[in-house]
């Protein structure tokens, strides 16, 4: 389809400024900003951080400031003022990253960005690193094509993966500061690349650490195996019981049968981009997209039991285990979790000991997509992409400090973009981003940024 001249402009700026922004990732991903003192030094962060700050004061925003959070963290904060009477966009993404899990495991090195058969490789890549470079390119090209026609708010988070709250309690503690006309969460994606997207719905978290105890010490199994209650063993019971046959949720009062009104999510597209081994059913009943974005979810993310490489014979005494719990918008994550907490103690075997920890959580999210920005996305992404329509669906993940501004600025508008496509393995061994995604979302959000301007001043 023809270009306007307007976008054809845009467009030929961020293609010149792609290879800039190649080096710029690269820089960004070499930080292992994992925000976890446990896994890597807090300096990672604190230096991913400077270099976003530096990026927006080469930008020239009059005004950028570190925020120290309450979790120990920091977030960047960034305000560009527009011309008189404009609107103001907040502009979000994070530059803290899931840790590498295994770094043999990857094909080239988690934090040293890597061109691949078309795609670059490297841990934060397109969660949600690119989409600090995705955000830098939009306003670069057009500051160079008029100037940027909005007021712009930037707010770089140093601690989403963790889910420890810091930007929520700060931007709660401090009400104006990210205050919006329409607030521009870039930490979500295409469902596939090439199909542009809009998230209009967030699952909330809860995350809950399970202890099952039942034995003073570890015992010998030939000696005691068979009478003595193993803790593993009832921790494997107990998980099990969290789900019905089909494997979808079976928590007491936990409602698992919500249905999605959006884009599709067709069976096949799905195992192709899950990986879903042949002959090994889906689980869950209803359609995909209900399973993804309207209902719960509930995944074993990790268990403390002995490896099997150097296991003994032993009886356990105690076993933990980590749950994440998703939840559709409607349900409020800390009541979810206290479902799980109780089902879980009303199912120890045995008279185990249970104790549950729920740690962080975060609240489910819906956008209005009636709302005037959407056109004007809808627009931006159908000329970015030359003409393939806006593709509109739910996410199964959680960004927390969405629900939080919106409690905070119910009028504001809220869209939901980001640069992870289906092939991109997010927080996974090989996670990568798709330049050509990359630089389509960066001309797709320049012309937004435009043409939402001129839809509120028209």
């Amino acid at each position: 389809m023809p270009h306007s001249p307007q976008h054809a402009a845009l467009a030929g700026t961020v293609a010149a400024a792609l290879p800039t922004a190649r080096r710029e990732l690269a820089e960004l991903v070499a930080f292992r900003s994992v925000a976890d003192p446990r896994q890597f030094p807090p300096e990672e962060c604190r230096a991913a951080a400077e270099w976003v700050a530096d990026a927006l004061r080469a930008e020239g925003f009059p005004e950028v400031r570190l925020l120290d959070t309450p979790d120990g963290t920091q977030s960047v904060f960034g305000h560009l003022p527009g011309p008189a009477g404009a609107p103001t966009v907040l502009l979000y993404a994070h530059y803290d990253v899931q840790p590498p899990l295994d770094e043999a495991a990857w094909t080239s090195p988690p934090f040293e960005l890597t061109e691949r058969d078309g795609r670059w490789y490297g841990r934060g890549a397109a969660d949600c690193k690119g989409g600090v470079l995705m955000h830098l390119l939009a306003l670069r090209a057009l500051a160079a094509n008029g100037g940027v026609p909005v007021g712009v708010k930037v707010i770089v988070e140093g601690s989403e993966e963790q889910g420890t709250s810091g930007l929520e309690e700060y931007a709660q503690a401090h009400p104006e500061l990210l205050a919006a006309d329409v607030v521009l969460i870039g930490d979500t994606g295409n469902v596939r690349a090439g199909q542009p997207t809009v998230t209009a719905s967030l699952r909330g978290m809860a995350v809950l650490t399970v202890r099952v105890e039942t034995l003073a010490g570890n015992l010998h199994s030939g000696a005691f195996g068979g009478a003595a209650p193993d803790a593993l063993a009832a921790l494997v019971r107990m998980l099990d019981s969290l789900y019905d046959a089909d494997g979808g949720p079976a928590v007491n009062g936990l409602a698992a049968d919500g249905s999605w009104s959006g884009t599709g999510y067709p069976d096949e597209a799905f195992r192709a981009d899950a990986g879903v081994l042949d002959g090994v059913s889906l689980i869950g009943s209803g359609a995909v997209a209900d399973r993804l974005w309207a209902r719960p979810s509930i995944t074993v993310i990790g268990i403390d039991c002995p490896p099997v490489v150097g296991a003994t014979p032993s009886v356990q005494a105690t076993a933990r285990a980590q749950i994440a719990l998703r939840v559709p918008p409607g349900v409020e994550a800390k009541t979810a979790g206290e479902l799980v907490g109780a089902h879980l103690r009303a199912h120890a075997p045995w008279g185990a000991r249970v104790t549950v920890e729920q740690q962080g959580e975060g609240q489910p999210f819906q956008a209005d997509v009636t709302s005037p920005a959407y056109a004007s996305m809808a627009s931006a992404m159908r000329d970015a992409y030359d003409g393939t329509e806006m593709a509109v669906v739910g996410q199964g993940g959680s960004i927390p400090l969405t629900a939080t501004l919106g409690g905070l600025y119910p009028d504001a508008e809220f869209l939901m973009i980001g640069l992870s496509d289906a092939a991109a393995r997010i927080h996974a061994v090989d996670e990568s981003v798709s330049p050509d995604e990359l630089e389509r979302m960066s001309v797709a959000e320049a012309l937004f940024l435009s043409r939402y301007a001129q839809s509120t001043t028209a």
